[in-house]
């Protein structure tokens, strides 16, 4: 009951800041750009003065759409926004972008908003597919990245920004492989014992919400 008395007032009473940071010069990352909360975030980075922004999608055409959107919205040349391909089921996908990232001339922001919400128990490299693409994914991109955050802030005289998005939901997560006396990993990869209906939302309990300044 307190979490939903909290998130009725959260979503009809609380009214968020307008961000006003500036992004001129930068070159900013969006995981999942194409949609929802990655979309809007790109399109008020843009807003904010970002070089570049970069949309990774797993669908090409889904991202060049949000691309073409946020270019027409902001008013924006077509270099400043990019597609770049990103499959988080994928460890190969993953590691390519990397390497695409590394040839970047500077990275300044790496925003992980990617997610998936199935109820099928499906397999991504040996493990359930909603643990590859909401957390060991993410986990593997994120310590990828880091070096050129870092680089890059050093270079630029800036600060590189890691930042993970969760969801709300966790809180009600039932999350009862919290409670195993074994690991914790095997736990949630377990088909035996899955609740699917509880997945997503134990797994952004796991991923979190963070923000780490490199």
């Amino acid at each position: 009951m307190d979490y939903l008395v909290t998130f009725f007032h959260s979503q009809f009473f609380v009214k968020l800041p307008f961000p006003k940071c500036d992004f001129s010069d930068q070159t900013v990352i969006v995981t999942g750009g194409n949609t929802g909360l990655g979309l809007e975030a790109a399109r008020h980075i843009a807003r904010l003065g970002a070089s570049k922004i970069i949309l990774a999608c797993r669908t090409i055409s889904k991202g060049e759409k949000a691309a073409a959107d946020i270019t027409m919205s902001e008013h924006l040349t077509n270099e400043c926004v990019e597609v770049w391909q990103l499959d988080l089921t994928d460890y190969a996908s993953v590691k390519a972008f990397v390497k695409r990232v590394d040839s970047l001339d500077r990275l300044d922001a790496f925003i992980q908003n990617a997610g998936i919400l199935t109820t099928k128990y499906q397999v991504a490299e040996g493990e359930k597919s909603t643990m590859t693409v909401n957390v060991t994914s993410p986990v593997l991109l994120g310590l990828s990245v880091l070096p050129k955050l870092r680089k890059s802030a050093e270079e630029y005289g800036g600060r590189g920004r890691l930042s993970f998005v969760g969801s709300d939901l966790q809180y009600v997560a039932k999350f009862k492989e919290a409670d195993t006396t074994g690991s914790l990993y095997d736990a949630l990869n377990n088909k035996e014992t899955a609740d699917m209906n509880d997945r997503y939302i134990s797994q952004r309990n796991c991923q979190g919400t963070a923000k780490t300044d490199s």
